[in-house]
C-alpha cells in the first residue's frame, strides 16, 4: 500500500516598508488589478450609485458584442431618429433623418459620451431605448454584476439606473479583455464629427498620465463626478473606478493621486512562469522515478509591501505518484497566503508522461521502496 507524503515548501519574500494609508473624498472607489483580479483599494465598493455616463460603458458592450458576433458592422449606417436627434445632455451632434456609419457613432459614443450615438444604438439593436435597457440588465447578471441595473442606454438621471463601483470595474474588466480589437477607441484624445471637434473627457487620458489609455468619465447633479480609468505599466494593467465627487478639478486629482498609489504600493509577485518545473514527485513503479510538477499559469499574488512580508508559498503533493501518470494530470497544488487577503490555490499537473515500468523494472521498484521508502 502507498504511503503518501505530503510535501511543504515555504518561501518568505524580503521584508518591505509599509504601504502608506490612502483615503479619498469619493462616495465610492476601488482599484482592481486586471490579472489577477487582486482589489487593491476600496471604498464603499457595492454601494449602488447613480453612475452616469460611466454607465455608456455597458452599451458600449452590448454594441461590441453586436460586431463581434456580425451582427452589426463598422462600415453599416444607423439612422438618426427624433428622439436621439432630441435627447439631452452630452452629444455627438448627428441630424435627425440621417444614416450615420456605426464607427463614427462609436467615437461619437465614447471619446464624446454622446447620448444621441447611445440611442440610435439602442433603437437599432433592440427596437426602443427601453427594450434595450432591459437587455443591458440582462448582460450585467451574465457578467456577474450584482448591484447594477439600467432604465436608459445614456446614464441620464433614472431611478432604474445604478451601478457600483465594483461592478463597474468588472464591466471594465469584460471589455478590455472581451474586445481586444476594439478597446483602442477609448484611447483616442478626441473626435471631430459634423464638423464639431469634441476631446475625449478623460483627465487623465488628456494629462498623459503614463499608462492610462481608457476608459469613461460621467457627471450628474445626481451622481456627482466619477471616472473609470484603466492604465498599462510594463505590462501590469490596473482598472480604478471613482464615483460622488465634487468637481472636474478633484475628479482629475483623486484619479492621479489614487492611481500612482496602487501602482507604487502593490506590486504583482510571480513566484513561477507557466510551464515552469516546481517539484519533482517520486513515482511508484513507473518507466521514470521522478516526474515533473509544473504550473499551467503564472502563480502569484499582487500584494501591498506591507503584506508581503507574511507571504507564504506552499506546495503541497503525495510522493510516490503510481504510474501511469498522463501529462497534464493534476497531482498537487501551490497554496499562496498572505495577511489580510485570501489564499490562491493553483493546480500543479505532470510535466511530463510517465508509463507504467515493466515487469522486472516494478519488481526493483518495489524492493527499492521497501528498503529505501518514499524518498
Amino acid at each position: 500500500m502507498l504511503r503518501p507524503l505530503l510535501l511543504a515548501c515555504t518561501v518568505l519574500l524580503a521584508i518591505g516598508r509599509p504601504a502608506a494609508a490612502f483615503d479619498t473624498p469619493a462616495r465610492a472607489a476601488i482599484v482592481l488589478d486586471y490579472r489577477t483580479n487582486a482589489i487593491l483599494f476600496a471604498k464603499n465598493q457595492d454601494q449602488p450609485v447613480p453612475p452616469a455616463s460611466m454607465s455608456k460603458l455597458m452599451t458600449t458592450y452590448m454594441v461590441f458584442e453586436a460586431l463581434k458576433e456580425g451582427s452589426l458592422k463598422l462600415t453599416d449606417t444607423l439612422p438618426v431618429s427624433e428622439k436621439a436627434w432630441r435627447v439631452e445632455g452630452s452629444e455627438m451632434f448627428v441630424k435627425v433623418g440621417d444614416r450615420v456609419p456605426v464607427e463614427d457613432l462609436v467615437r461619437g459614443m465614447i471619446i464624446q459620451s454622446g447620448n444621441d450615438a447611445c440611442i440610435v444604438f439602442a433603437e437599432a439593436l433592440a427596437g426602443t431605448e427601453a427594450a434595450f435597457a432591459e437587455r443591458m440588465t440582462e448582460k450585467a447578471k451574465e457578467l456577474g454584476l450584482t448591484h447594477s441595473h439600467f432604465g436608459n442606454a445614456t446614464g441620464l438621471p433614472d431611478p432604474q439606473q445604478y451601478m457600483s463601483v465594483h461592478d463597474l470595474a468588472i464591466l471594465a474588466h469584460a471589455i478590455i479583455h472581451d474586445f481586444p480589437e476594439y478597446y483602442h477607441y477609448y484611447g483616442e484624445k478626441e473626435y471631430t464629427y459634423n464638423n464639431i471637434r469634441q476631446p475625449n473627457r478623460n483627465p487623465l487620458l488628456l494629462e498623459g498620465i503614463p499608462g492610462v489609455d481608457g476608459m469613461k468619465t460621467g457627471y450628474t447633479k445626481e451622481a456627482g463626478y466619477g471616472l473609470v480609468a484603466s492604465a498599462d505599466r510594463n505590462g501590469r494593467r490596473l482598472i480604478m473606478v471613482l464615483a460622488g465627487l465634487e468637481s472636474i478639478r478633484q475628479r482629475r486629482q483623486e484619479g492621479a493621486a489614487l492611481l500612482e498609489y496602487a501602482y507604487r504600493e502593490f506590486q504583482e509577485y510571480r513566484v513561477f512562469q507557466p510551464g515552469q518545473t516546481v517539484a519533482e514527485a517520486g513515482v511508484w513503479q513507473g518507466a521514470s522515478p521522478k516526474v515533473p510538477l509544473v504550473a499551467q499559469d503564472v502563480v502569484g499574488v499582487t500584494l501591498s509591501r506591507d503584506a508581503r512580508k507574511g507571504m507564504v508559498v506552499k506546495m503541497n503533493y503525495d510522493s510516490p505518484i503510481p504510474a501511469p501518470i498522463a501529462k497534464g494530470q493534476k497531482l498537487g497544488s501551490v497554496e499562496i497566503t498572505a495577511p489580510g487577503t485570501d489564499t490562491v490555490t493553483v493546480p500543479l499537473v505532470a510535466g511530463q508522461e510517465v508509463s507504467k515500468a515493466g515487469v522486472v523494472g516494478r519488481i526493483a521498484g518495489a524492493i527499492n521502496y521497501l528498503v529505501f521508502g518514499a524518498g
